[in-house]
């Protein structure tokens, strides 16, 4: 049983009283951090791809911090039930999660007022951007001519799949027909469950175009029954060196991805902040990290703090534009 003296009790009380006088939150901040086991929430599934990265992540903090990393996945709501678990924590530095890009978009669609703003943004981990797959034996030998194509044939007639209605994946479709200066549905878009069914769906011929990840579309492009033209991206995935960029082939383009960062709930104290940063770059800069990421083809790019901050307003505000476009935000 823990004992208190009252000269304790009276500093302790007198310190609660000042702190409501102002109006002050109690602090957290600690010399010691962290002293006790950490809980990384991850907002999604076991087995899929942003379990494993919250894994790896959690595995080599564990080993720089020396106190465990449990992932725990908070799941529901199409991501709101484990981004909300995220933001609500005690900002302690002993509950921090994986943000994933559908906090930019989920605020968009009705689902929660939780925006990138509700938390307290600590690293960007892993980018991933849309690349453009077709069927092995189509016609089209580079992103050029399927844009042509695209230009040429009336609205509707080209058919594309890889995520639900308003995914990420239906959005980077929406942007590069915009930079076309086409209509957002001027490939008619058919939901699927994610990108394993569409690219199933494109080698039997039922659609023309899947856009999504290459990690995703690795398995029926190595099967010999779909190629990638080019990657969404500023530069090439150097797991797949020969797909070249949109920007080489027709010139710059942005366009949105997918990406994943850690963050913790908001007033996390600066020196949690400091060191959990410094953690997450040691675990970035880490041989284990690169080796599990690229084995899997997965893009990693740091920011860290503000930056990441940054990078998330801006991957908000590009959901919203993209979502308005297609008809698909909540007023």
């Amino acid at each position: 049983m823990t004992s208190f003296t009252r000269r304790g009790f009276v500093a302790s009380a007198s310190t609660v009283l000042a702190s409501s006088v102002v109006g002050l939150k109690p602090s957290f901040s600690q010399s010691n951090y962290p002293n006790r086991p950490i809980t990384l929430i991850c907002p999604w599934g076991a087995g899929g791809g942003t379990d494993a990265t919250a894994r790896i992540i959690g595995q080599v903090m564990e080993q720089k911090l020396g106190q465990p990393v449990n992932v725990v996945n908070r799941t529901g709501g199409n991501g709101v039930v484990g981004h909300a678990a995220i933001s609500s924590a005690t900002p302690d530095g002993y509950t921090i999660g994986l943000l994933t890009v559908e906090i930019a978009m989920m605020h968009w669609q009705g689902m929660t007022e939780l925006t990138p703003k509700s938390y307290t943004p600590l690293a960007l981990m892993n980018v991933d951007a849309p690349a453009i797959q077709v069927k092995a034996d189509s016609p089209y030998k580079n992103i050029k001519e399927l844009a042509d194509a695209i230009k040429a044939a009336p609205p509707g007639k080209l058919k594309a799949s890889g995520t639900g209605q308003g995914g990420i994946w239906h959005l980077a479709l929406v942007g590069w027909l915009q930079s076309l200066g086409l209509q957002p549905n001027h490939v008619a878009w058919v939901p699927s469950n994610g990108a394993a069914p569409g690219m199933q769906d494109l080698a039997a011929g039922g659609i023309d175009i899947v856009p999504c990840s290459l990690p995703e579309a690795r398995p029926m492009i190595d099967a010999g029954r779909a190629k990638s033209l080019a990657i969404l991206a500023p530069e090439r995935n150097p797991q797949f060196p020969n797909v070249p960029t949109l920007d080489e082939q027709m010139g710059p383009h942005k366009s949105v991805g997918v990406w994943r960062g850690i963050a913790g709930p908001k007033g996390l104290p600066a020196d949690v902040q400091d060191k959990l940063v410094a953690v997450l770059r040691d675990v970035y800069d880490s041989k284990e990290y690169k080796e599990f990421m690229s084995g899997r083809g997965f893009g990693i790019q740091w920011a860290e703090k503000a930056a990441f901050g940054q990078f998330m307003d801006e991957s908000d505000r590009q959901m919203g534009e993209a979502m308005k476009a297609a008809g698909l935000a909540k007023a």
